[in-house]
């Protein structure tokens, strides 16, 4: 794993490096933070989370990727966490009503939304936006960037 100073672009060469990357951004969170995950099918979105959730003090074994039910909760040891997958959505109105995405942004947690490009310009209001792009496929090392957006 190669990493610049600010943890801005890194390299991952493995499952294992993807999940410490995960770890490393979990330690400047302060908990209302929103991440945004983009990349391809199998990039390491749901990794990345696993690093981050299990660093709050979350079971790994118990962080998965929720396709199919949209949303898991993990309540861990810091603060709640909401990780949201969009892959089998399309329309921002469905998305936003179907997981009550106007709620969740006024509670204190982080909130974590793999395949966050189908939000558009969705807006999370005062919070701190956190962009993570990974860039890679299959075994092929990952090229990841880590962005702070200015709110």
């Amino acid at each position: 794993m190669m990493c610049d100073n600010e943890l801005k672009n890194c390299i991952s060469n493995s499952v294992e490096e993807t999940f410490e990357i995960g770890k490393k951004i979990a330690h400047e969170l302060r908990g209302d933070e929103v991440i945004l995950l983009s990349g391809g099918l199998g990039a390491g979105k749901t990794l990345i989370t696993k690093g981050i959730v299990s660093s709050l003090g979350f079971d790994e074994n118990e962080v998965n990727s929720p396709s199919f039910t949209l949303m898991n909760i993990y309540e861990t040891e810091k603060t709640r966490v909401y990780h949201i997958d969009l892959w089998r959505l399309d329309d921002v109105n469905e998305i936003v009503s179907s997981i009550g995405l106007y709620e969740i942004i006024l509670e204190p947690a982080v909130i974590i939304i793999e395949w966050a490009e189908k939000l558009g310009n969705f807006s999370f209001g005062s919070r701190k936006i956190i962009e993570i792009k990974i860039e890679g496929e299959g075994v092929e090392p990952r090229k990841i960037i880590v962005k702070n957006r200015d709110v």
